[in-house]
């Protein structure tokens, strides 16, 4: 009888609550920040971290999951007797770890050569709750009896028509971390624009510009609704602040009849490099 477990790093968003609840194996990145080191999620919760960062200009350093993390990982899933491990991890273009995700498990298996147990890597193409949300969902499957090949599958659909559009309240963390290269190629600020940034495909891309703070709700609504496959679930994605967030989801039920599935913050690792304010949206995209 299979015995699968879902493996995953914290910038998935999910609260420690769930991650206990549902009995997913998170790996925490480590965050240097003020003089501190500590892994995301486990050491300070988000709301602490939001705190610190209002209190700094620093911009927080996080560094990706070695192959040594992976490997001892796998070794303790399989000595718990599990049989197939699913591991999903950060966008590949952002961060090693999907990379090293695989080396841990060439390693695992050079280490232990007699083990049986398979070990499924997935890149989740994206951050935060793009993947956490899908992981929740997969638990629920397992527990009703799917097989491995079901839940990679529905991961890899989730993972290909899924995008997060996101309006990030200032640029200045993503100029600085140099990490999302679409902040790096917008130059409206001057003229009071704010970019919709689309997060999808191991991408950020610019594909509307937002003039004034009035403006953000209405045309993150629209970008949303012009995108998404009609009747299925949206997600709501917000930083320390949820104000435009609760008017973002009043607006999007206007426009399709229909609640956020989820509201959820985002985490240490994406606040550092795109800051803690920001309201988005993610949707399942019907061109695709």
């Amino acid at each position: 009888m299979s015995k699968i477990m879902i493996l995953t790093d914290s910038c998935c968003d999910l609260t420690k609550e769930i991650i206990e609840e549902l009995g997913i194996t998170v790996l925490p990145f480590e965050i240097t920040f003020c003089g501190e080191t500590f892994h995301e999620i486990f050491d300070k919760s988000t709301r602490e971290f939001y705190d610190m960062m209002l209190k700094s200009d620093e911009i927080p350093k996080h560094s990706q999951l070695s192959p040594l993390t992976f490997e001892k990982t796998y070794k303790k899933l399989y000595d718990e007797g599990y049989t197939d491990v699913i591991s999903v991890s950060i966008n590949s273009e952002g961060s090693g770890t999907f990379t090293n995700s695989i080396i841990g498990k060439n390693d695992f298996y050079e280490n232990n050569p007699d083990a049986k147990m398979r070990i499924f890597n997935i890149d989740s193409r994206c951050y935060t709750i793009f993947y956490g949300y899908p992981i929740m969902e997969a638990v629920k499957k397992i527990r009703k009896g799917a097989e491995a090949e079901d839940i990679i599958a529905y991961l890899e659909d989730w993972f290909n028509i899924c995008a997060i559009y996101a309006v990030p309240y200032s640029l200045k963390y993503a100029r600085k971390s140099g990490r999302i290269s679409a902040a790096a190629a917008f130059a409206g600020e001057l003229l009071g624009l704010k970019p919709i940034i689309e997060f999808a495909d191991n991408k950020t891309t610019t594909v509307e510009k937002i003039r004034g703070e009035k403006s953000i709700v209405p045309k993150l609504a629209d970008c949303a609704e012009k995108r998404m496959t009609p009747q299925t679930p949206y997600l709501i994605i917000h930083g320390r602040d949820d104000t435009l967030a609760k008017e973002l989801e009043k607006e999007m039920i206007k426009r399709t009849g229909r609640k956020a599935e989820m509201f959820a913050n985002i985490g240490a690792v994406v606040a550092s490099n795109i800051g803690p304010d920001l309201v988005a949206v993610l949707v399942r995209r019907k061109n695709k």
